[in-house]
């Protein structure tokens, strides 16, 4: 069985490209990242919440990939933007980067009041589910 978007007729559909629950049948293994942030590898920090989410996504793609795993197996993601204005970019990100999996992912995204460093806008999180 693969990953399941769920979408009761009963309540609004979502508001952008994810679902509102994902089930995960048995005998998979998870994954769980810790929250990334648009920080390189060589501690730079581009400017602008679309490219922070576009290295956030980057980001938690590497460590899935580390346990055999991508963006169709994400069951759920959670993001955290310091601005409104930020959100049209986070979501073109996201989008993007589950755009070749035609997958829909739970899905949640909270304005929060910063990071760690004050040039951080974007921070991404996800769990993962995958065959045993």
């Amino acid at each position: 069985m693969t990953l399941r978007p769920l979408a009761p007729a009963t309540i609004r559909p979502p508001f952008g490209r994810y679902a509102h629950g994902v089930e995960v049948p048995a005998g998979r293994r998870l994954v769980l990242t810790s929250g990334q942030l648009g920080v390189a590898a060589d501690d730079s920090v581009p400017e602008g919440a679309r490219a922070q989410a576009n290295l956030c996504f980057a980001n938690c793609g590497a460590v899935l990939a580390e346990a055999g795993m991508g963006p169709a197996d994400v069951v759920r993601l959670t993001a955290y933007v310091t601005d409104r204005a930020h959100m049209a970019e986070y979501m073109a990100a996201r989008d993007a980067w589950f755009a070749g999996s035609n997958h829909l992912a739970a899905s949640t995204l909270v304005i929060v009041a910063g990071f760690t460093r004050p040039e951080f806008l974007v921070e991404v999180e996800m769990t993962a589910a995958a065959p045993a």
